[in-house]
């Protein structure tokens, strides 16, 4: 029996926190905050990454509705290049619980450490699958990442970030390669730091 996602674990004022967007070459990193209404639940709740596009369009405006409080956050480019990657996740999951418009008691953090934040909080490893409010989470920040990336997409076609959402697939390898990189690629990802020595080279 899978554990969790399951009502009775929704405690008062736990906000449960997951990130988007860490592997990526490129865009921000996106993170979410959610403190879920024990009276108000919301049925078919999962990791964001074991549901289709369409339930998770469906869940996160629901989650918005019947959210006791929710923020989503982010770092971006700059920031994830000049504090590298988990720095700039700790940041942006920090900005999510501080603009939480209800204090929690706790935050549950998905993954195996916490950002300093001002109220107690607690690391769960694979908590997207375990912990409603982390599930919420998760929704919440894929969502919101992947339309961002849908809408760079436009920005910058030939990538095919609408795609990949930036992950480093051989599509997306070929046509760094190809087109070069652009403004929104992490310049500390060795990928795009390789090309970038390469080109500075010639």
């Amino acid at each position: 029996m899978q554990l969790g996602l399951d009502f009775a674990m929704v405690e008062e004022l736990v906000a449960g926190v997951d990130e988007v967007g860490r592997g990526p070459l490129c865009g921000a990193v996106v993170t979410a905050a959610v403190i879920l209404d024990p009276a108000r639940p919301i049925l078919g709740l999962n990791d964001s990454k074991k549901l289709s596009e369409a339930r998770r369009e469906k869940l996160f405006d629901e989650i918005k509705e019947k959210a006791l409080a929710w923020c989503i956050a982010r770092a971006e480019v700059e920031e994830i290049d000049r504090l590298n990657i988990l720095h700039a996740t700790m940041l942006a999951m920090q900005r999510a619980v501080e603009g939480l418009s209800v204090t929690p008691k706790l935050a549950l953090i998905d993954g195996n450490r916490c950002p300093k934040l001002s109220v107690p909080s607690a690391p769960v490893i694979g908590g997207d699958a375990q912990v409603p409010a982390i599930a919420a989470a998760s929704i919440l920040a894929k969502v919101s990442r992947d339309r961002e990336m849908r809408e760079l997409d436009l920005l910058y076609p030939g990538y095919g970030i609408a795609l990949h959402k930036g992950y480093p697939t051989p599509v997306h390898l070929e046509a760094l390669i190809r087109l070069g990189p652009t403004p929104i690629h992490r310049r500390s990802f060795a990928p795009v730091r390789r090309l970038l020595e390469a080109i500075a080279g010639y």
